[in-house]
């Protein structure tokens, strides 16, 4: 690279989660023409968000599509690009201890379940499966949470129950303080907690060839400002992102593509997630699909 050409780079911070599809790009490989990505390392990840929800912390940023949906309902200054950090199925998150009887989704009426926080994403994917799917009165279940928010606006609806401080949510299921709870990426090892759903990976398969849909949990936001200042910007990230992506050679040959990119590949995510959301009182409304980006970033395709 000439020395002219070196002082057009521009460096934006940025925090992502390490995963086969961002290893090329945090690892140098992936050759950029007009900016480079100053990475800040936060594990787990999601302890990121809340610094972008409130403070705009990264120009660049991971972000859970709970988090920006109420991120949106509040005014936050955070864009939405069509690029999916984590996808998973979650029908195997909701776990009971075996030790103290079989719970089933039809069993969690008059139940204390626990979740990280309400509007936690797998926690709230999890509910719109057990309702959807499974025919569950949400309004019938107790549900305990152990967190805010990220969003620091957002207040728990009415009849949410807050663990006493100290309280430890996979200690509570086993003693039987909670009769199941909701995990996300740190998945207790403990043999006695079981899944709630019957063979989740093949429920989760099932599932999806009913709706036709990629649950999932994290995408990438940049600043507001970024984004109207400086659209090009904006398409490079993508540009970035996708590549390293391909360099990890995802999506595999005649599998499901989990970690979707382009606007059309994320929007039936954002449109059933949108509408589980509105229901649980999580958002004021139902957002569109379109208004969750701006004219840049819906542009954008894989």
């Amino acid at each position: 690279m000439n020395a002219i050409a070196a002082e057009k780079i521009e460096t934006l911070s940025a925090c992502l989660g390490t995963y086969p599809h961002t290893k090329a790009l945090k690892n140098g490989d992936i050759k950029f023409d007009r900016l480079a990505l100053n990475f800040t390392e936060i594990n787990p990840v999601n302890r990121a968000f809340l610094l972008m929800a409130r403070e705009q912390k990264f120009d660049v940023c991971e972000i859970a599509i709970v988090t920006y949906l109420q991120a949106k309902a509040y005014g936050k200054p955070l864009m939405l690009m069509p690029a999916t950090m984590l996808g998973r199925f979650q029908h195997g998150a909701l776990l009971y201890n075996s030790e103290r009887g079989t719970v089933r989704p039809q069993d969690l009426v008059g139940r204390r379940v626990g979740v990280r926080a309400f509007s936690q994403t797998t926690g709230v994917w999890i509910r719109g499966i057990l309702w959807k799917d499974y025919g569950l009165d949400l309004g019938k279940v107790k549900w305990v949470t152990f967190e805010d928010a990220h969003v620091a606006e957002y207040r728990d609806p009415p009849g949410v129950e807050r663990a006493a401080a100290g309280k430890d949510i996979t200690k509570m299921l086993i003693d039987g303080e909670l009769d199941a709870a909701i995990f996300g990426g740190a998945m207790p090892s403990d043999p006695r907690l079981q899944s709630v759903i019957l063979d989740p990976e093949t429920a989760g398969k099932d599932w999806y060839k009913k709706h036709g849909v990629v649950p999932v949990n994290h995408m990438v936001v940049v600043k507001e400002s970024l984004a109207k200042s400086d659209p090009g910007a904006v398409r490079e990230v993508f540009r970035l992102l996708l590549e390293s992506k391909k360099a990890a050679g995802l999506p595999k040959a005649g599998a499901i593509d989990m970690v979707p990119f382009g606007f059309d590949a994320v929007k039936p995510a954002l449109d059933l997630m949108s509408s589980y959301a509105l229901e649980m009182k999580i958002i004021p409304r139902r957002y569109t699909v379109e208004e969750l980006f701006d004219d840049t970033t819906r542009s954008l395709h894989a």
